[in-house]
């Protein structure tokens, strides 16, 4: 059967398998709460983001400039701000578009940049001097528009629809809870060109649409994270100008964070949790439950995950082109991730020992897995066999805990169906 009638199947069996779990604990959009049992973010005191704010800490926004102040208003207070309609980050402080031209120091152009850095005269050295000093400063100018802190206590959702284009959210709070948005389109105007990244080097960049740092008790629920449809770019030096790092990362000591029911598509590093081997933030930290998510034509990350305790259940992969497929899970240092009942849709010939990637770990938990490869029906996939048969070293399955905060576990079969009616804004 082909996979369109098979997805057909399933929506029709699903239909009362559909339910958003939120939707029980609140009606006002602003005062939903996370369910009891509903991942990590649940444990302790649970995540109520701003349900508690007063009517002066309400906010409604429709521009940069107000949603900028509503985020900074009344610090630690519980807040709540509604989103209507597209919101640009690439703005002066009048909301008044800027390219990044605009944003550019006046000793930086990229042309100079270009020639000053090639390889064949640079060589494998790092990038310094006067060019990428101005590359650092015209970065700076653009961060100071587009990336936007969120506070304590602070929920952030949409009214009606809405969508926040160019812009990051950097959650550095505890409580706090993103809900129903859209995230497209987090661009960098001044790439830094890193020789040393790869055999070859690489063009990295700095912002992701959603970054938790050092937060905790975070709820990312019913979002869709994108570039926007902004993936033509140019190559230099024989790699591509990447203008977007990740979606959705969770780093330098984030914990017990849910994220549920959302859309993740059409990008390479998707979702990073943990940012670095060295054990300075992260050791016991790092809890993570993704659930009920959507990730589609993704490069990779889907998560990788360092040290961190992550529950991976209930989870849709959709691959069309493995020319732009690395893996999905990769597995980094002292990383436990548990992973049960995902469902992976893949082309034909998609080699299954590709799926888990090794990043210095040395145990995964894999169980429940479904795989429909081509026009095949599903089958049953043990993920650890597959990569033990084809990669060295091999990975333990024993990764020293088991969740217990789940709100409801669903059968592998049914996850295309619950997933594809039930995840992203407005659903």
């Amino acid at each position: 059967m082909r996979w369109k009638a098979f997805a057909g199947c399933l929506a029709l069996l699903g239909l009362t398998l559909t339910a958003a779990p939120a939707a029980a604990h609140g009606h006002d959009p602003g005062r939903v709460v996370l369910g009891a049992r509903d991942g990590w973010a649940a444990a302790t005191t649970g995540t109520t983001g701003g349900a508690a704010a007063a009517p002066g800490d309400v906010h409604t926004v429709t521009r940069r400039s107000e949603l900028a102040a509503a985020l900074a208003a009344h610090p630690g207070a519980p807040k709540i701000v509604y989103v209507r309609g597209t919101i640009e980050g690439n703005v002066d402080a009048h909301d008044r578009p800027v390219s990044c031209e605009g944003f550019a120091d006046p000793g930086y152009n990229l042309p100079a940049y270009l020639a000053a850095y090639d390889p064949a005269t640079w060589g494998r050295n790092p990038v310094s001097g006067p060019l990428e000093e101005a590359r650092a400063r015209s970065q700076a100018n653009q961060a100071a528009q587009v990336v936007l802190d969120v506070g304590p206590n602070t929920t952030v959702v949409v009214l009606g629809a809405a969508t926040l284009h160019g812009l990051t959210l950097r959650v550095t709070g505890d409580n706090v809870i993103l809900r129903n948005l859209r995230f497209a389109d987090a661009h960098d105007c001044f790439p830094q060109w890193d020789p040393l990244d790869g055999a070859d080097g690489n063009w990295n960049s700095e912002y992701d649409n959603v970054d938790l740092v050092g937060a905790t008790h975070v709820w990312v629920d019913h979002n869709e994270f994108s570039d926007g449809g902004n993936t033509a770019q140019p190559t230099y030096y024989g790699r591509k100008y990447e203008v977007h790092d990740g979606l959705l990362d969770i780093v330098a000591g984030s914990d017990l964070v849910t994220v549920s029911y959302n859309r993740l598509h059409d990008h390479d590093k998707t979702m990073l949790i943990g940012n670095t081997d060295k054990p300075t933030y992260d050791v016991g930290k790092l809890r993570v439950t993704l659930h009920h998510n959507l990730f589609s034509e993704i490069g990779q990350r889907a998560p990788r995950v360092r040290y961190g305790q992550v529950h991976v259940y209930d989870n849709l992969y959709v691959v069309r082109d493995p020319a732009a497929y690395t893996y999905s899970l990769g597995v980094g240092v002292e990383s436990r991730i548990y992973a049960e009942n995902n469902f992976f849709r893949l082309p034909a010939g998609l080699p299954l020992g590709t799926l888990v990637h090794y990043w210095k770990g040395t145990a995964l938990h894999a169980t429940g897995t479904l795989v429909a490869a081509g026009a095949q029906w599903p089958r049953p996939v043990d993920l650890l066999a597959e990569y033990n048969a084809a990669n060295d070293p091999d990975l333990g399955s024993d990764v020293g805990w088991t969740p217990t905060l789940v709100d409801r576990l669903d059968p592998a079969w049914a996850v295309p169906a619950v997933v594809l009616t039930g995840a992203g804004p407005g659903r």
